[in-house]
């Protein structure tokens, strides 16, 4: 990932898209050349020189304080994931080349993990890796998910953008792809150097108009908590809630759960999956680990 580029985008994008009323700063003059705030709105925003500010969105994040980090976040009306993306950047800038090593890869899953999965008998939940890989399930969860665990590897993201079936599946499949793809920034600006996560970057980008359109934004989310709907072929659309935790034993790895609002109709579907999923869903087994370390 070229550090100065992510810097300079991320930092134009956040800019265009802030006016001078949401700032809180009067609009002079009719005709203004940029979409959003100006170089110089932005450094008056944050405390800093006009040169300064012009520094760091040409990508040079090199010895930048906490405090100016801080004051740009403020100016530019960042929420906490692009806060954190912004000190993740400065991090890179500022770390030797020696240092700059991919995360370490995950492994097998620990046999605790398996066990806690096959225990959660009334959610759906799966556990996936930082390359958003389908790593396990249990039966909920794979029944749940049945499509994407249909496939040789499971992964959200070319599911997402690679399989036509994704936008049935999806009925929000507009707004899942910009939470999906402003997931997978974010884990990118965490771990830059991690070459599977930049070649399915790279394989969507090739192969997904869609997903070369919403990188390009520089948008960023966590994954934390929301709603999803879900057209199954089984039992049709479902609405859950789903909770994301990361393991921090087991770094890149992120438990998710669905819940659904007791009475609801919903609440009968997930019955009825669970039902077909104790006659029919795929077996609530890990994924190919062994496969997915060598891809």
């Amino acid at each position: 990932m070229d550090t100065r580029s992510e810097v300079r985008e991320f930092l134009s994008t956040r800019r265009a898209r802030l006016t001078p009323d949401q700032a809180g700063l009067p609009a002079f003059g009719g005709n203004r050349r940029v979409p959003g705030l100006r170089r110089e709105e932005v450094s008056l925003l944050a405390g800093v020189s006009v040169d300064y500010y012009t520094r760091l969105e040409r990508g040079d994040l090199s010895g930048v304080s906490d405090t100016v980090l801080e004051a740009l976040a403020r100016a530019l009306q960042l929420d906490e994931a692009e806060t954190a993306h912004l000190f993740d950047l400065s991090r890179l800038a500022n770390v030797s080349p020696v240092a700059r090593r991919p995360r370490k890869k995950t492994g097998e899953l620990r046999p605790s993990i398996l066990r806690l999965l096959d225990a959660m008998t009334e959610a759906p939940a799966i556990i996936r890796d930082n390359h958003f890989d389908y790593r396990a399930g249990n039966a909920l969860g794979r029944a749940l998910y049945a499509p994407i665990w249909a496939e040789a590897q499971p992964n959200s993201a070319r599911f997402a953008f690679l399989n036509p079936a994704a936008r049935d599946f999806y009925p929000e499949w507009e707004r899942n792809t910009e939470e999906l793809v402003a997931a997978m920034r974010g884990e990118a600006g965490r771990n830059p150097f991690d070459k599977r996560l930049t070649d399915l970057v790279g394989e969507l980008s090739t192969r997904s108009e869609r997903f070369r359109t919403l990188w390009a934004t520089h948008d960023v989310r966590f994954h934390r908590t929301g709603v999803k709907r879900i057209d199954h072929p089984v039992v049709g659309e479902i609405e859950l809630t789903y909770e994301a935790f990361e393991l921090p034993a087991d770094p890149g790895l992120q438990l998710s759960t669905y819940t659904a609002e007791p009475g609801s109709p919903s609440a009968e579907k997930l019955g009825l999956l669970a039902s077909w999923a104790a006659t029919s869903a795929p077996a609530s087994a890990p994924a190919d680990t062994a496969a997915i370390a060598e891809a």
